[in-house]
């Protein structure tokens, strides 16, 4: 050949390769939809992970940053917020920011299996970058509520979209990197604590000051404010101008736009030096009943069965994928309130705890505070690695982590001074990234692409809920004690519990 790059020709009908067997039951799909899913399931196996995919595991990457990063920002700017706004109900940020994170995932959950993934994927980072900076500016404690709500928005629908997105492009053979994502996840945690710990460590008022706290003593958690902003604004930045996302061939398909489809993997297949044999014919030969309906009626039918309940419906079609979308909503909603009630206030509890120790100092907190989230990143590796352990797959090493997570938190009731917490949050810290870690990639692969995005929300929601009543038993249960953490680590034992009992196991085998 005279071409310095070699053109590699592939055939997208040769479905016999087992990474390409979809995880459901071929029950509890519509089985025209599933033989379309095989073939495209088939067509970006043998496309292969490529330039493409590698570019949007990145920009995936911020968003799952971003969802990780954004609670993490609420809770190191708690403290510093309620002491210059005098607030004696600090947790109602937290409350804030846990209904905007709900209704973020209601809106571009359910959304984009609506007006597709492309402009929520986009949107979502810049909502949260705009009201981020903006929040800096905040005059009064119900400003900086409105403003975490707003951001919060935005931050809702990271984990729905951005999981429907990157699964949808990715080889069954490379289904595994949903958990690497984690990385990002931990990573954001450590960028967070890693700015905050100068910007909050020195220049902010701190409980133990007998100064009375004002704007200008206190203006470090602004700065941070601005810095976080700043940063969300450039991924925003990269994503919506630098990368090129096309949308995705399976909801085209769900929509019945084959011919859109089968385009987008050709676009896919020649950015990574490929090119596919994928033709219209090898979607339209499953079609059954005739020609879908292009006249203005049928477009009216359409837009109107689209805010119904149809995919909502799809979940719960047969007995056991009905029994597979509530047990893992009831884990969501577990974990939804477990997680928050402490980790949201690990450093308020840090300080507070700390100065009963002596050793309560703004610097000493913010310093632990990055401690602990160093060892999110072995965490999120570890993730990636036990889930494809054939002993334990997504299932075991959930089950595993979170019990192990549950564990940690007891035991962090038995510290008798600031080095023993901090030593029981590094191991809570690392098992909760392992834990989050196979949660976000088992629960996208579960679902089908068609209803995939609407399946992400539900269990984002029932977090969400949950989450929402995390800073009220927060204000009644008094952070002071070891009552939230004893709740907490329960709700952890009880999902790993659940997680036993989910019926299908995803390792080794391509979503539909």
């Amino acid at each position: 050949m005279t071409d310095t790059k070699e053109e590699v020709i592939l055939d997208s009908r040769s479905l016999d390769d087992n990474l390409t067997a979809p995880v459901l039951d071929r029950s509890a799909v519509d089985p025209v939809y599933q033989a379309k899913a095989h073939v495209l399931n088939n067509a970006i196996q043998q496309i292969g992970m490529g330039r493409y995919q590698w570019e949007l595991f990145i920009l995936v990457g911020f968003g799952w940053a971003s969802d990780n990063m954004w609670p993490v920002i609420t809770s190191l700017i708690l403290s510093p917020v309620a002491l210059e706004f005098h607030q004696s109900k600090a947790p109602l940020l937290s409350l804030a920011q846990n209904i905007g994170l709900l209704g973020g995932a209601i809106f571009w959950g359910f959304g984009c299996d609506i007006f597709g993934r492309r402009l929520a994927f986009n949107a979502t980072l810049g909502v949260t970058a705009v009201f981020g900076l903006i929040a800096a500016g905040s005059p009064n404690f119900a400003a900086i509520g409105c403003f975490a709500a707003f951001w919060s928005f935005g931050v809702g629908g990271n984990l729905p979209v951005d999981s429907a997105v990157f699964l949808e492009f990715l080889p069954g053979s490379h289904q595994y990197l949903l958990t690497i994502l984690s990385i990002f996840w931990a990573l954001a945690q450590l960028l967070a604590t890693l700015v905050a710990w100068p910007l909050l460590g020195y220049h902010t008022c701190s409980k133990t000051d007998l100064d009375p706290c004002t704007r200008s003593r206190n203006f470090g958690w602004r700065w941070f404010m601005i810095a976080m902003g700043g940063f969300a604004m450039i991924c925003f930045v990269l994503r919506f101008i630098v990368f090129t996302l096309y949308e995705s061939p399976k909801y085209l398909m769900g929509k019945g736009k084959d011919a859109e489809a089968v385009a987008v993997v050709h676009k896919v297949a020649q950015k990574n030096g490929k090119t596919s044999s994928l033709s219209l014919a090898d979607l339209e030969i499953h079609d059954e009943g005739g020609h879908q309906g292009v006249d203005a009626a049928a477009a009216l039918k359409r837009k109107l069965e689209q805010v119904d309940l149809t995919h909502v419906r799809a979940l719960f079609r047969t007995k056991k994928l009905a029994y597979s979308t509530t047990l893992i909503m009831c884990i969501w909603a577990f974990i939804g309130l477990a997680f928050p009630l402490y980790n949201a206030f690990i450093p308020y509890t840090l300080a507070s705890r700390g100065a009963e120790f002596g050793d309560g100092s703004t610097y000493l907190t913010y310093r632990n505070s990055l401690i602990i989230a160093v060892l999110g990143i072995p965490g999120a590796l570890a993730g990636g690695l036990l889930v494809e352990l054939p002993l334990l797959g997504r299932k075991g090493a959930l089950a595993l982590s979170t019990i192990l997570t549950g564990v940690f938190l007891f035991g962090s009731t038995t510290a008798k001074n600031s080095n023993d917490l901090l030593g029981w949050n590094c191991a809570f810290n690392l098992c909760s990234n392992v834990m989050y870690a196979v949660l976000y990639a088992y629960t996208p692969e579960i679902f089908p692409t068609k209803d995939r995005g609407t399946g992400n929300a539900l269990t984002a929601s029932a977090n969400r809920i949950f989450g929402i009543m995390a800073p009220i038993v927060a204000m009644y249960a008094n952070l002071e004690t070891a009552a939230p953490v004893y709740v907490s680590g329960a709700l952890f034992l009880g999902a790993g519990v659940l997680t036993c009992a989910l019926p299908f196991e995803s390792r080794g085998k391509a979503s539909l």
